[in-house]
């Protein structure tokens, strides 16, 4: 019996640890990425923000080819939502809706992931002009992980996971604007 509790103080001692560093490891998560496109702001702009655009050029949107994709409200306006459902796992299940539109600069959107894990994240594109015809690009992404999965943030590394797919979306956006 004095084996049992000995492993079950260790196994609890072992918990708390965890638990108390868990709560002074940072929730917070945000990576951004940008690319420079040889055309001109107005074009980029009124390009990327209507959300069936961006499944033209997303990474994610192309990862499954029968992903089943529904659009509400006026594409490219507030209130406007692309929502898909996918049985493939790194798709899933979820909705990108606009939220805040700076017209020819920034489009702000929420996005809300349902399956395989429930999140939420924010995020944004914006444009703006860098010299002549060319155009710089940033998209982000940030969210937060809650106490205490947030432990796991260091290893997830979201900078790495999310900004290659961020960054290779936005080397399609180039390609298919600059064709």
């Amino acid at each position: 019996m004095g084996i049992i509790k000995k492993i079950l103080v260790i196994l609890i001692l072992i918990l708390a640890i965890v638990l108390v560093a868990a709560y002074f490891m940072p929730k917070n998560y945000a990576v951004e990425r940008e690319i420079t496109i040889s055309k001109p702001v107005d074009s980029v702009f009124n390009y990327v923000k209507y959300l069936k655009n961006q499944n033209e050029f997303s990474v994610w949107a192309n990862i499954d080819p029968k992903m089943k994709v529904t659009y509400s409200g006026t594409d490219g306006s507030v209130g406007s939502k692309s929502a898909w459902e996918s049985d493939v796992k790194e798709v899933g299940v979820g909705e990108q809706e606009i939220t805040n539109i700076t017209e020819g600069k920034r489009i702000d959107f929420a996005l809300r992931f349902k399956k395989p894990m429930e999140d939420t994240a924010v995020g944004f594109m914006s444009t703006e002009t860098v010299a002549g015809n060319q155009t710089k690009v940033k998209w982000g992404i940030s969210g937060v992980i809650p106490y205490p999965m947030n432990i796991m943030l260091p290893m997830m590394k979201m900078d790495q996971m999310i900004g290659n797919d961020l960054q290779k979306s936005l080397e399609n956006l180039k390609d298919k604007l600059e064709e």
